[in-house]
């Protein structure tokens, strides 16, 4: 079909490619586990019913191939000798979540901070916001990452109740703190992909070590604590962090869509939704959005030509999962794909990529 669309005029294919949105797969059946994780509890026993839900031992033997994998044998060594300290440079409510998930676990705190560090270096992404013709906002992404073998199991959505009201809530892998995905109702939704930065290991290291936030710390904090969606931007925007990143922020009103690209001090680029001037959609991948994608992962160009195909009129959540699901949008790394609107907030849905 895609040889036929660049053999043939414009109009087929354009025609190619609605054909190629509309033909995309139906969502899978698995969607991942919901669990309600309660702010009101102390940061050390909030996670325990969840954990309950998992075998432990499966969880320990994640953990060790993870770090095994993804984390620099040197990294080890700077972290663990000093992991009695590391609870006083971690902010709450992270220091205390992470001591009760390693505790519950038998694991030492120094390998739950080295497993939210490998799942910090790559996340390899793709989001979408985009604005229809009646201003309503909607976000989509997918998160890719290897293990999908093992994050396909462990992949869940938390609700963080506060006061018995929901919050926030995001999608994360157990035994991680910081949310790539998540949303508060009626305010805005967050997502992010990671930025290539060099030398990521030694800058996050000494970062982390100056008090930096890790980036999905910030999203998570940020979603607990900013009013509106132009809070939010800033508090994404100017918090030092420890390792660049893109934030993809979706709001409630029209026009309310940004790309926010993140060098580790702040702003490298601020990139919102310009609906009037026909950019009713923003694409982002894991490269900055000025430059040209690397052949051997465009993820940008399909996706667009699908928003392209599929038409301002016609987004909404049923078409942004088929956009998300094209690919190589959609690719054997990618773990779950969740779309969400801050104003439609039970509308929140991700989905467990098993079959790709």
């Amino acid at each position: 079909m895609w040889r036929a669309a660049a053999r043939g005029s414009g109009l087929w294919g354009l025609l190619a490619l609605l054909c190629r949105v509309a033909a995309a797969p139906a969502p899978p059946l698995a969607a991942p586990l919901l669990c309600n994780v309660s702010l009101d509890s102390p940061a050390g026993e909030r996670w325990l019913p969840v954990l309950r839900h998992f075998d432990p031992a499966f969880l320990r033997a994640a953990v060790a191939r993870v770090i095994d994998e993804r984390v620099p044998k040197w990294v080890h060594e700077v972290i663990r000798p000093i992991a009695a300290e590391l609870e006083f440079l971690m902010p709450q409510p992270f220091a205390g979540e992470m001591l009760g998930l390693c505790r519950a676990l038998g694991i030492s705190l120094g390998d739950g901070v080295l497993l939210n560090f490998a799942y910090e270096s790559t996340a390899f992404c793709t989001s979408i916001v985009a604005q229809d013709d009646k201003g309503n906002i909607y976000h989509g992404r997918n998160l890719d990452y290897d293990f999908v073998d093992i994050l396909s199991k462990i992949t869940i959505d938390v609700q963080f109740i506060r006061n018995r009201q929901i919050a926030y809530q995001g999608t994360t892998f157990l035994g991680y703190v910081g949310l790539w995905t998540g949303q508060s109702p009626h305010k805005f939704t967050i997502s992010g992909d990671e930025r290539a930065g060099g030398r990521w290991w030694e800058n996050a290291i000494a970062a982390f070590l100056n008090r930096n936030y890790p980036v999905s710390w910030l999203v998570r904090d940020t979603l607990s604590r900013a009013e509106d969606f132009q809070s939010a931007v800033l508090r994404l925007a100017g918090i030092p962090i420890i390792a660049e990143v893109y934030y993809i922020v979706g709001g409630v009103s029209p026009k309310e869509g940004m790309v926010i690209t993140r060098n580790r001090r702040g702003p490298a680029d601020l990139w919102p939704l310009d609906p009037l001037g026909g950019a009713w959609f923003r694409v982002e991948t894991n490269y900055d959005h000025w430059t040209t994608p690397p052949p051997f992962d465009d993820r940008r160009t399909p996706a667009i030509k699908a928003l392209n195909a599929t038409g301002q009129h016609n987004i909404n959540f049923d078409t942004l999962f088929k956009v998300l699901s094209v690919k190589p949008v959609l690719n054997n790394n990618t773990v779950y794909t969740t779309v969400m609107s801050a104003a439609l907030p039970d509308k929140y849905q991700t989905w467990i990529r098993t079959d790709t």
